[in-house]
């Protein structure tokens, strides 16, 4: 005892013991996540978690009881519009402490406080899980008509090509027997100039018996 006023475990006076959790509760409200020692987290969980159950009645009676015990506007008005709506579907536990370790200098127990519809790599995981579902017929049909689409679909695109190659072909066999035709007249023109040689050499000897 000191000058008639009560000391908390925590060495200080009750009146700066409330405005010190006061801070800490609208600092989780805004932040939902703040960084403090062990055993100020665990009095902080007993102060904040049965406002957060009076703010799931949204009354002007409610409000008032929360601002007395906050004094401040902004988390009281983020509590009631966006956090009592997360925690609607739940009884309780609204708050998570996660231990990070000791403090350097003093060696203190450090933890994360923070609201639990808040985390969203926990939130993450567990999601896929509840979307498991069991294998049903239906789906087994589903999948055997996919099957029998895609084979439709390669046949026609077989067909397809085949069309295209038949077409190919089909232009260039004029092309290829021009070439031929090409090729037998250059053959057939050095026969005929051999043939005309003989009958100069005849004009020749009628010359030379005259």
């Amino acid at each position: 005892m000191r000058h008639g006023k009560k000391i908390n475990h925590l060495g200080r006076t009750a009146p700066h013991r409330k405005a010190m959790l006061s801070n800490m509760a609208s600092s989780l409200i805004l932040n939902k996540r703040i960084t403090t020692t062990v055993a100020k987290a665990k009095a902080l969980r007993k102060y904040v978690e049965p406002l957060l159950t009076k703010a799931k009645e949204d009354t002007t009676h409610s409000r008032r009881v929360v601002f007395s015990y906050l004094n401040n506007k902004d988390s009281v008005k983020t509590l009631f519009d966006e956090v009592a709506e997360k925690i609607t579907d739940r009884p309780g536990g609204y708050t998570r402490i996660l231990k990070t370790g000791n403090r350097l200098g003093d060696n203190a127990d450090m933890c994360i406080i923070e609201l639990v519809d808040y985390n969203e790599l926990l939130l993450g995981e567990s999601k896929p899980a509840k979307a498991k579902t069991r294998r049903s017929r239906r789906g087994g049909k589903k999948s055997s008509e996919d099957t029998a689409a895609e084979t439709k679909e390669a046949v026609k695109a077989d067909e397809a090509t085949e069309v295209k190659e038949e077409k190919k072909e089909k232009k260039e066999t004029p092309k290829a027997e021009a070439k031929k035709e090409e090729v037998a007249e250059a053959k057939a023109e050095p026969k005929e100039e051999k043939a005309e040689e003989p009958e100069k050499t005849d004009d020749k000897e009628e010359k030379a018996d005259q």
